[in-house]
Protein backbone atom coordinates (compact mmCIF):
# COMPACT_ATOMS: atom_id res chain seq x y z
CA UNK A 1 0.00 0.00 0.00
CA UNK A 2 1.18 3.40 -0.91
CA UNK A 3 0.65 5.72 1.80
CA UNK A 4 -0.22 9.60 1.36
CA UNK A 5 3.06 11.72 0.85
CA UNK A 6 4.24 14.76 1.77
CA UNK A 7 7.51 16.88 0.29
CA UNK A 8 8.84 19.72 2.02
CA UNK A 9 11.23 22.06 0.79
CA UNK A 10 13.15 24.79 3.15
CA UNK A 11 15.48 27.31 1.02
CA UNK A 12 18.87 27.57 2.99
CA UNK A 13 18.38 30.05 5.65
CA UNK A 14 21.26 32.41 4.73
CA UNK A 15 19.84 32.58 0.98
CA UNK A 16 17.36 35.58 0.09
CA UNK A 17 16.62 34.32 -3.29
CA UNK A 18 12.77 32.17 -3.85
CA UNK A 19 12.65 28.64 -4.07
CA UNK A 20 9.33 28.64 -6.08
CA UNK A 21 10.74 27.67 -9.31
CA UNK A 22 12.69 24.37 -7.44
CA UNK A 23 9.38 23.64 -5.92
CA UNK A 24 7.58 24.51 -9.58
CA UNK A 25 9.97 21.33 -10.55
CA UNK A 26 9.75 19.35 -8.08
CA UNK A 27 6.26 19.33 -8.31
CA UNK A 28 6.27 18.32 -11.90
CA UNK A 29 8.65 15.63 -11.43
CA UNK A 30 6.17 13.90 -9.26
CA UNK A 31 3.37 14.10 -11.39
CA UNK A 32 5.57 13.00 -14.77
CA UNK A 33 6.43 9.69 -12.54
CA UNK A 34 3.03 8.91 -11.66
CA UNK A 35 2.01 11.10 -8.60
CA UNK A 36 -1.43 12.45 -7.90
CA UNK A 37 -0.20 15.75 -6.64
CA UNK A 38 -1.69 18.82 -4.22
CA UNK A 39 -0.99 22.13 -4.85
CA UNK A 40 2.27 23.89 -3.23
CA UNK A 41 1.46 24.80 -0.16
CA UNK A 42 3.46 27.56 1.31
CA UNK A 43 4.32 27.34 5.10
CA UNK A 44 6.49 30.81 4.44
CA UNK A 45 6.21 32.12 1.03
CA UNK A 46 8.94 31.89 -1.14
CA UNK A 47 10.99 30.38 1.94
CA UNK A 48 9.15 26.67 2.76
CA UNK A 49 6.80 24.96 1.04
CA UNK A 50 4.99 21.74 1.44
CA UNK A 51 3.96 19.71 -2.09
CA UNK A 52 1.34 16.36 -1.05
CA UNK A 53 1.23 13.78 -3.09
CA UNK A 54 0.22 10.05 -3.40
CA UNK A 55 0.22 6.84 -5.74
CA UNK A 56 4.03 7.31 -5.67
CA UNK A 57 6.42 5.72 -3.52
CA UNK A 58 8.30 7.72 -1.69
CA UNK A 59 11.86 5.96 -2.62
CA UNK A 60 10.80 6.51 -6.06
CA UNK A 61 10.07 9.66 -5.79
CA UNK A 62 12.95 10.54 -4.12
CA UNK A 63 15.21 8.79 -6.95
CA UNK A 64 13.36 10.82 -9.47
CA UNK A 65 13.63 14.24 -7.43
CA UNK A 66 17.94 13.07 -6.98
CA UNK A 67 18.16 12.15 -10.82
CA UNK A 68 16.84 15.64 -11.76
CA UNK A 69 19.12 17.53 -9.42
CA UNK A 70 16.49 18.93 -7.32
CA UNK A 71 17.81 18.53 -3.93
CA UNK A 72 21.56 18.85 -4.07
CA UNK A 73 21.23 22.61 -2.74
CA UNK A 74 17.68 22.61 -0.76
CA UNK A 75 17.02 21.27 2.73
CA UNK A 76 14.26 18.63 2.21
CA UNK A 77 11.78 16.32 3.52
CA UNK A 78 9.89 12.93 2.62
CA UNK A 79 7.97 11.56 4.64
CA UNK A 80 4.18 10.14 5.19
CA UNK A 81 1.39 12.85 5.54
CA UNK A 82 0.23 11.60 9.12
CA UNK A 83 1.59 12.09 12.60
CA UNK A 84 3.54 15.21 10.94
CA UNK A 85 3.48 17.13 14.20
CA UNK A 86 5.11 15.37 16.97
CA UNK A 87 4.17 14.63 20.25
CA UNK A 88 7.80 13.86 22.05
CA UNK A 89 11.08 15.96 20.60
CA UNK A 90 14.51 14.59 21.96
CA UNK A 91 18.07 16.97 20.92
CA UNK A 92 21.05 16.14 21.39
CA UNK A 93 22.96 19.28 22.43
CA UNK A 94 26.40 20.02 21.53
CA UNK A 95 26.60 21.22 18.08
CA UNK A 96 22.96 20.98 17.57
CA UNK A 97 20.86 23.05 20.36
CA UNK A 98 24.23 24.84 20.90
CA UNK A 99 26.84 25.76 18.56
CA UNK A 100 30.05 23.80 20.36
CA UNK A 101 31.48 20.80 22.31
CA UNK A 102 30.95 22.25 25.49
CA UNK A 103 34.07 19.86 26.42
CA UNK A 104 36.25 21.09 24.09
CA UNK A 105 35.49 24.41 25.21
CA UNK A 106 36.19 23.05 28.80
CA UNK A 107 39.66 21.32 27.41
CA UNK A 108 40.82 24.69 26.41
CA UNK A 109 41.21 26.16 29.87
CA UNK A 110 43.12 22.78 30.91
CA UNK A 111 45.64 23.33 27.92
CA UNK A 112 44.44 20.05 25.92
CA UNK A 113 42.03 21.37 23.09
CA UNK A 114 43.72 20.02 20.48
CA UNK A 115 44.03 16.49 22.03
CA UNK A 116 40.47 16.59 23.44
CA UNK A 117 38.96 18.48 20.41
CA UNK A 118 40.49 15.29 18.03
CA UNK A 119 39.15 12.67 20.29
CA UNK A 120 35.84 14.80 20.07
CA UNK A 121 36.08 14.37 16.36
CA UNK A 122 36.63 10.48 16.14
CA UNK A 123 33.94 9.77 18.53
CA UNK A 124 31.35 12.09 16.87
CA UNK A 125 32.50 10.20 13.64
CA UNK A 126 31.67 6.67 15.21
CA UNK A 127 35.63 6.01 14.77
CA UNK A 128 36.00 5.79 18.98
CA UNK A 129 34.08 3.54 21.66
CA UNK A 130 31.92 6.96 23.29
CA UNK A 131 32.52 5.69 26.92
CA UNK A 132 36.05 5.31 26.15
CA UNK A 133 36.78 8.36 24.61
CA UNK A 134 34.79 10.23 27.16
CA UNK A 135 36.76 8.87 30.19
CA UNK A 136 39.67 10.04 28.45
CA UNK A 137 38.61 13.76 28.16
CA UNK A 138 37.54 13.70 31.57
CA UNK A 139 40.69 12.74 32.55
CA UNK A 140 42.37 15.60 30.87
CA UNK A 141 40.05 18.21 32.75
CA UNK A 142 41.88 16.82 36.03
CA UNK A 143 42.35 19.72 38.23
CA UNK A 144 40.19 22.62 35.91
CA UNK A 145 38.24 24.93 38.91
CA UNK A 146 34.39 24.70 39.19
CA UNK A 147 34.22 28.16 38.51
CA UNK A 148 35.78 27.99 34.88
CA UNK A 149 32.68 26.33 34.08
CA UNK A 150 30.32 29.37 34.70
CA UNK A 151 33.20 31.29 32.64
CA UNK A 152 32.39 28.66 29.85
CA UNK A 153 28.68 29.01 29.97
CA UNK A 154 28.92 32.69 29.85
CA UNK A 155 31.34 33.77 27.13
CA UNK A 156 31.39 30.15 24.78
CA UNK A 157 28.57 28.75 24.74
CA UNK A 158 25.81 30.14 22.02
CA UNK A 159 22.89 28.77 20.99
CA UNK A 160 22.26 27.96 17.35
CA UNK A 161 19.86 29.73 15.56
CA UNK A 162 16.64 28.59 15.73
CA UNK A 163 16.59 26.70 18.59
CA UNK A 164 14.03 28.85 21.36
CA UNK A 165 11.57 28.94 18.72
CA UNK A 166 11.34 25.26 17.78
CA UNK A 167 11.23 24.00 21.11
CA UNK A 168 8.77 26.67 21.95
CA UNK A 169 6.47 26.38 19.26
CA UNK A 170 6.39 22.29 19.92
CA UNK A 171 5.98 23.16 23.22
CA UNK A 172 3.29 25.42 22.21
CA UNK A 173 1.65 22.30 20.14
CA UNK A 174 1.23 19.89 23.26
CA UNK A 175 4.74 18.71 22.40
CA UNK A 176 6.91 16.95 25.28
CA UNK A 177 10.74 18.27 25.01
CA UNK A 178 13.97 16.73 26.56
CA UNK A 179 17.46 17.76 25.71
CA UNK A 180 19.73 14.42 25.87
CA UNK A 181 23.57 14.43 25.90
CA UNK A 182 26.76 13.38 26.08
CA UNK A 183 28.10 15.89 27.83
CA UNK A 184 27.35 17.51 31.56
CA UNK A 185 24.59 18.64 33.38
CA UNK A 186 26.57 21.91 34.56
CA UNK A 187 25.67 22.94 31.10
CA UNK A 188 22.50 20.91 29.66
CA UNK A 189 20.49 21.87 33.05
CA UNK A 190 21.31 25.54 31.40
CA UNK A 191 20.22 25.83 28.47
CA UNK A 192 17.25 23.77 29.42
CA UNK A 193 16.48 26.60 31.34
CA UNK A 194 17.28 28.98 28.44
CA UNK A 195 15.67 27.17 25.58
CA UNK A 196 12.68 26.26 27.30
CA UNK A 197 12.66 22.11 27.09
CA UNK A 198 11.03 20.18 29.78
CA UNK A 199 13.62 17.61 31.47
CA UNK A 200 17.28 17.48 30.72
CA UNK A 201 19.66 14.29 31.12
CA UNK A 202 23.76 14.62 30.85
CA UNK A 203 26.45 13.16 32.42
CA UNK A 204 27.65 14.53 36.51
CA UNK A 205 30.98 15.95 36.53
CA UNK A 206 32.83 14.95 40.38
CA UNK A 207 34.81 17.97 42.15
CA UNK A 208 36.85 17.59 44.97
CA UNK A 209 37.25 20.91 46.80
CA UNK A 210 36.29 22.80 44.16
CA UNK A 211 38.11 21.32 41.12
CA UNK A 212 37.79 18.67 38.42
CA UNK A 213 38.65 14.85 39.90
CA UNK A 214 39.14 13.68 36.47
CA UNK A 215 36.97 10.61 36.84
CA UNK A 216 33.80 9.97 35.07
CA UNK A 217 30.55 9.59 36.73
CA UNK A 218 29.12 5.96 36.06
CA UNK A 219 26.90 5.18 34.38
CA UNK A 220 27.86 7.19 31.35
CA UNK A 221 25.22 8.63 29.27
CA UNK A 222 26.48 7.24 25.87
CA UNK A 223 24.04 5.88 23.19
CA UNK A 224 22.50 3.71 24.46
CA UNK A 225 20.68 5.86 27.18
CA UNK A 226 19.37 8.37 24.16
CA UNK A 227 17.37 5.53 23.22
CA UNK A 228 16.38 4.15 26.46
CA UNK A 229 15.11 7.84 27.01
CA UNK A 230 13.51 8.06 24.40
CA UNK A 231 11.69 4.67 24.41
CA UNK A 232 10.77 5.36 28.34
CA UNK A 233 9.34 8.28 27.61
CA UNK A 234 6.65 7.34 24.47
CA UNK A 235 5.52 4.82 26.69
CA UNK A 236 5.20 6.89 29.43
CA UNK A 237 2.94 9.22 27.22
CA UNK A 238 1.27 6.33 25.30
CA UNK A 239 2.70 7.53 22.05
CA UNK A 240 3.21 5.70 18.67
CA UNK A 241 6.85 5.90 16.86
CA UNK A 242 5.60 8.03 14.68
CA UNK A 243 4.54 10.81 16.73
CA UNK A 244 8.60 10.89 18.25
CA UNK A 245 11.24 12.88 16.99
CA UNK A 246 14.68 13.46 17.25
CA UNK A 247 18.02 15.79 16.49
CA UNK A 248 21.35 15.25 16.45
CA UNK A 249 24.96 15.09 14.59
CA UNK A 250 27.02 12.94 15.41
CA UNK A 251 27.36 8.58 15.57
CA UNK A 252 26.45 8.78 19.76
CA UNK A 253 22.72 10.10 18.38
CA UNK A 254 22.40 7.27 15.77
CA UNK A 255 20.31 5.03 17.98
CA UNK A 256 17.88 7.64 18.76
CA UNK A 257 17.56 9.22 15.60
CA UNK A 258 16.94 5.41 13.70
CA UNK A 259 14.29 4.57 16.72
CA UNK A 260 12.31 7.83 16.31
CA UNK A 261 9.44 8.34 13.89
CA UNK A 262 11.20 11.57 12.25
CA UNK A 263 15.09 11.58 12.75
CA UNK A 264 16.96 14.41 11.78
CA UNK A 265 20.40 14.97 11.07
CA UNK A 266 21.38 18.81 11.82
CA UNK A 267 24.65 19.70 10.08
CA UNK A 268 26.02 16.30 11.01
CA UNK A 269 28.62 13.69 10.20
CA UNK A 270 28.44 11.48 7.33
CA UNK A 271 27.35 8.25 9.41
CA UNK A 272 24.62 10.27 11.42
CA UNK A 273 23.21 11.60 8.40
CA UNK A 274 23.32 8.35 6.62
CA UNK A 275 21.28 7.38 9.85
CA UNK A 276 18.71 9.80 9.80
CA UNK A 277 14.99 9.79 7.86
CA UNK A 278 15.98 13.54 6.72
CA UNK A 279 19.07 16.23 7.20
CA UNK A 280 19.06 19.70 7.55
CA UNK A 281 22.20 21.18 6.04
CA UNK A 282 21.58 24.88 5.05
CA UNK A 283 19.02 25.87 7.42
CA UNK A 284 18.53 26.71 11.15
CA UNK A 285 16.58 24.86 13.83
CA UNK A 286 13.72 26.26 12.79
CA UNK A 287 13.81 24.20 9.32
CA UNK A 288 12.34 20.91 11.71
CA UNK A 289 9.43 23.08 12.15
CA UNK A 290 8.40 23.42 8.83
CA UNK A 291 9.47 19.37 7.88
CA UNK A 292 6.61 18.95 10.49
CA UNK A 293 4.11 21.30 8.31
CA UNK A 294 4.32 24.51 11.23
CA UNK A 295 3.68 27.67 9.36
CA UNK A 296 6.24 30.66 9.54
CA UNK A 297 3.12 32.55 11.32
CA UNK A 298 2.91 29.96 13.70
CA UNK A 299 6.14 29.97 14.77
CA UNK A 300 7.01 31.49 18.41
CA UNK A 301 9.16 33.70 18.61
CA UNK A 302 11.94 33.50 21.47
Amino acid sequence: MIENSVLTLVADHTAHGSIRNIADAARKVLVEAGADCAEPDWLSEEHAVDIPFSKLARDAAKMRLEAAGLLSAIDYCLQPADFRRKKLFLADMDSTIITVECIDELADFAGFREEVSAITERAMNGELDFNEAFRARVGMLKGLREEILQQVFDEHVTLTPGARTLVQTMRAGGTYTALVSGGFTFFTNRVREVVGFHMDMSNELLFENGALTGVAAEPILNSSAKLNTLESLRHEYSLRREETAAIGDGANDIPMIEAAGLGVAYHAKEKAAAAADATIRFGDLTTLLYYQGYRESEFVQA
